[in-house]
């Protein structure tokens, strides 16, 4: 998914995103990591069909409708939700699972999903994955 065509108006689609959720986990594969949680910052940039971008599609213009569109504050409570649930090994386990919640939405056609710990490293801000999966 190139960043500059998520959103595409020839290919019907728009760009909906999260930036910067940042929660406490309960993840990590260390015993010191098991007591406590630790800080993450989420990431999710979804590339969602967009029935107003077609020319010939009817305008949506005038449906001020939240049904039409991805809700973000349904997508953020539902990261929430994920990372709430328990423990988890792998930050790549973690980004899988929001992947697969956004995905289980039928307008969205890509999912990039990147997960950072945020206190792993006193010399490094971040360190994490990244994943992008698409619709088959």
């Amino acid at each position: 998914m190139d960043s500059d065509r998520i959103a595409d108006a020839a290919l019907g689609r728009r760009h909906v995103f999260l930036r910067d959720l940042v929660l406490p986990a309960r993840i990590g594969v260390h015993a010191h990591e098991h007591g406590a949680a630790q800080r993450i910052r989420i990431n999710i940039d979804l590339a969602v069909a967009d029935d107003g971008a077609r020319p010939l599609s009817p305008s949506p213009v005038g449906r001020d409708e939240l049904s039409r569109v991805v809700d973000y504050e349904r997508l953020a409570n539902g990261v929430r939700g994920i990372v709430g649930s328990g423990h988890v090994r792998l930050v790549e386990t973690l980004a899988e699972r929001i992947a697969e919640s956004c995905l289980a939405d039928d307008r969205v056609r890509s999912v990039r999903v990147r997960v950072e710990k945020l206190d792993v490293f006193p010399d490094a801000v971040s360190a994490g994955v990244e994943i992008e999966r698409r619709r088959r």
